[in-house]
């Protein structure tokens, strides 16, 4: 029997005043899998992660983390209720050190830890070689790095992640496709994310989404995205 997905989207609808941005989204997220949202530039996929994480409102419909439909909390509240979020753009805060942009994921814990999971420190070793310095000091990748960790101190059941490899170098690039494996695969933690690059969706991803035009055309396991779907959807 297979397991319920640890995040499902049903019958979304969302308009942006006059404009009807999602139509009727209906999109799940494998327990311990990763799953990649994929589509041209302006079809809805950042609008999508911002509806599900309470940042922007929904006209109808239903999303669900696990058996709790969190459909009605505040950002806030699917924070603590086991979302992590990296935003586009990553949104570290430049003046606060490593450390204390990584303390400010803790207040979402639902342990009631106030102390850095000393796993990230592990995961991102450039984190603990930084730690007193300040989030604007580092690198593009450094800082995506820090963004990635500060949503894994919140402890989340599922993390999200909007595009976290653009203007990334190379070396980085590699090393958060690795971060993400060994979250799956070794951790069992659910990831979504929207990614432009198709050679590392491929690489990391166990299903895949495509948008057009606010809606999910086609789903399904990644091994079933083929050329056709590229040309039709992907490709520009």
């Amino acid at each position: 029997m297979t397991s319920p997905p640890m995040l499902a989207v049903e019958s979304l609808e969302q308009y942006h005043g006059q404009s009807h941005t999602l139509r009727d989204v209906a999109l799940d997220a494998a327990r311990g899998a990763c799953t990649v949202l994929m589509g041209r530039n302006g079809v809805g996929k950042t609008t999508l992660l911002q509806c599900l994480m309470g940042l922007l409102p929904i006209r109808t419909g239903r999303i669900s983390l696990g058996e709790r439909d969190i459909t009605a909390l505040s950002a806030e509240r699917r924070a603590a209720a086991g979302l992590g979020y990296v935003p586009q753009g990553r949104q570290i805060f430049p003046l606060l050190t490593v450390e204390e942009n990584l303390a400010i994921g803790l207040s979402a814990r639902r342990d009631g830890s106030r102390e850095i999971p000393p796993d990230i420190f592990e995961l991102f070793p450039v984190l603990a070689d930084m730690r007193r310095r300040r989030g604007g000091d580092l690198s593009g990748g450094q800082q995506q790095q820090l963004a990635i960790g500060r949503a894994l101190a919140t402890g989340p059941e599922v993390l999200i992640l909007d595009e976290p490899t653009e203007g990334i170098q190379p070396n980085i690039v590699a090393e958060i496709g690795d971060i993400i494996e060994r979250l799956t695969r070794e951790r069992g933690l659910t990831v979504l994310i929207v990614e432009q690059k198709l050679a590392f969706a491929r690489r990391i991803g166990d299903r895949f989404a495509l948008m057009d035009r606010g809606h999910v055309v086609a789903r399904g396991a990644m091994a079933a995205l083929d050329d056709a779907l590229v040309r039709a959807y992907l490709t520009v």
